[in-house]
């Protein structure tokens, strides 16, 4: 399979995942040096947002943040539970595709009121709502997105928490990598699937992902709803031999981005030998399981998220073309999700 094949143009979404790479290459990484010497100064960042504007953007920031022992003090909320917070000496940064949604909207709203003096939004479109209540706003380069589900922005979005987490160190270095991260995306979006690997994925009863809780895992647990139409989950960290298999059957499949390989075994015996399903690795490296495997991003470990989300792209537009499904055109999702009215 290779998502550039004349079948597959006439889907916006497949345009938006193979036009990722060069967003990747292109990304500036100093446009927030302001924002991020304001939020330096605070100490506190929330990083709030819905679904896929927050899930790999803010937990692949905090990642990162954890990693490198970052004195920026970080978390993640969703937006109208970060409304019952005490927010008055955080920075809060809201991410929204639209710039419509409502939850931060209500957020940003409430605290507007109160003259919160650090709020900030970034968005795919100049001048929105949610803008008009930040007191810095910026917008993604990488234009609307061409179907529901998406994507493009959502690598754009973690680009900028990143750059903006290493400004506040004092320690940039996204931006000497941004040509080999673009190559190794723009690999792992066309590299071949093995027909059997994409067989055995749209066969399943519920497509489950392990990973760590750097939203990776997670925003493909996401993905598969809109893109495949089926049933998923998330197992975090080592969560699926830690009791989930008394449900799961043989009919489920399992896809684990980037293995523990000293967990390797315990997973083998506990969902493929104990429940009879099928295990599939994303991974750079060899694994016991079938795997597909992907290029080693550049730098230290902190770019693999995104090489690994490409990975998990093309294997579900994949089966979900398997199935005969319209990719840009869902039953009852919306682009966004709850908009905001008034």
């Amino acid at each position: 399979m290779n998502l550039q094949e004349p079948r597959y143009a006439e889907f916006g979404l497949v345009k938006d995942m193979l036009a990722t790479p060069d967003i990747v290459a292109k990304f500036d990484t100093q446009q927030m040096t302001d924002t991020a010497a304001a939020i330096a100064k605070v100490g506190k960042l929330l990083m709030t947002g819905e679904g896929s504007s927050r899930i790999f953007p803010a937990k692949h920031a905090i990642k990162v943040a954890m990693q490198r022992g970052c004195d920026l003090r970080l978390h993640t909320e969703a937006g109208k539970q970060a409304q019952a917070y005490n927010l008055a000496d955080w920075a809060v940064f809201a991410l929204s595709n639209s710039g419509r949604t409502a939850e931060v909207i209500q957020l940003f709203d409430q605290l507007a009121k109160t003259d919160h003096p650090h709020r900030y939004s970034l968005a795919a479109f100049a001048d929105t709502k949610l803008q008009s209540l930040a007191t810095k706003g910026y917008v993604l380069n990488c234009g609307p997105e061409g179907a529901v589900a998406a994507t493009k922005s959502v690598i754009e979005q973690a680009l900028f928490y990143q750059a903006l987490i290493e400004h506040t160190a004092g320690a940039l270095t996204l931006d000497k990598h941004l040509a080999d991260l673009a190559a190794a995306m723009r690999t792992a979006l066309t590299a071949d699937i093995p027909a059997e690997i994409t067989q055995k994925v749209a066969d399943a009863r519920i497509i489950c992902f392990a990973g760590r809780n750097d939203g990776v895992a997670e925003e493909l647990t996401l993905k598969t709803n809109e893109i495949t139409r089926k049933p998923s989950d998330f197992f975090e960290g080592t969560y699926g031999a830690h009791g989930v298999e008394e449900v799961l059957t043989a009919d489920d499949v399992v896809i684990w981005i980037d293995p523990y390989d000293d967990q390797e075994d315990k997973f083998h015996e506990v969902l493929v030998e104990g429940v009879g399903l099928t295990i599939i690795a994303i991974s750079s490296r060899d694994t016991r399981f079938p795997t597909i495997k992907i290029p080693e991003a550049p730098g230290n470990g902190d770019l693999n998220g995104y090489v690994q989300m490409a990975a998990g792209w093309s294997l579900l537009v994949e089966v979900g073309l398997h199935l005969g499904i319209n990719l840009d055109k869902p039953e009852r999702a919306r682009k966004v999700g709850n908009e905001f009215v008034g």
